[in-house]
């Protein structure tokens, strides 16, 4: 039984250690990809975060923790506006313009429903 138990603690803490780094990777990419912070300021979240690991990851996702989830928003928007925009030059439609109009056509009655989906997973994927 004590077998068991140590196969059991052994996953339980490789869990938590692996969901540490997960949390510390996210902390570092969010940390450097804000370009409001200073980089004397970064210099000293790293520190913490070497010397004080699981305080300052506590600390950073308290102070932080919401303006994490914007700036990743943005982030995002930011690509997708890129990739739109990419994607309009080489083909010279973009994938929100080609679902525009597929839902035009839609409303006007020229395609149904299941031609509206099939257009739009296309123009999506």
């Amino acid at each position: 039984m004590d077998n068991f138990w140590n196969f059991v603690g052994f996953f339980f803490w490789s869990f938590v250690f692996l969901a540490y780094l997960m949390v510390l990777v996210t902390i570092i990419g969010d940390l450097f990809s804000d370009h409001k912070v200073s980089g004397w300021v970064k210099a000293v979240w790293m520190i913490f975060l070497v010397f004080l690991p699981f305080l300052t990851a506590l600390v950073y996702l308290i102070a932080r923790g919401s303006g994490m989830s914007e700036r990743q928003v943005q982030r995002r928007q930011q690509y997708r506006g890129e990739a739109d925009q990419y994607i309009k030059t080489v083909t010279g439609t973009s994938p929100s313009g080609e679902i525009a109009d597929a839902k035009k056509l839609l409303d006007s009655g020229v395609i149904t429903q299941a031609e509206f989906e099939r257009l739009k997973a296309r123009a999506l994927g």
